[in-house]
């Protein structure tokens, strides 16, 4: 009974952890190199910068490099952006 238990902390503890860091795997498909510095600059200011970045960097995958400037409004630049998942981009 006290391996399960402690197999059971241990897969939670790894979701856990997985769910804070981000998979690596997911990180890796990142396909175009100019979304990352145009997300940083747009995540600056976020309350959670690690969230807005995955999101971000999704959106502009998405929207073919497409990213407002600046970390706050600004979404009429790209409009796909500005609707990607019903204004779920940063």
């Amino acid at each position: 009974m006290a391996a399960i238990n402690t197999t059971l902390v241990f897969t939670v503890l790894c979701l856990f952890i997985v769910s804070e860091i981000g998979m690596p795997m997911v990180e890796a498909q990142v396909q175009r190199p100019d979304c990352v510095p145009k997300c940083e600059s747009r995540c600056s200011k976020s309350w959670k910068p690690k969230m807005c970045l995955k999101t971000c960097i999704a959106c502009c995958n998405t929207c073919e490099g497409c990213v407002p400037p600046g970390p706050t409004a600004n979404k009429e630049v790209c409009p796909c952006y500005a609707q990607y998942k019903k204004g779920r981009c940063p």
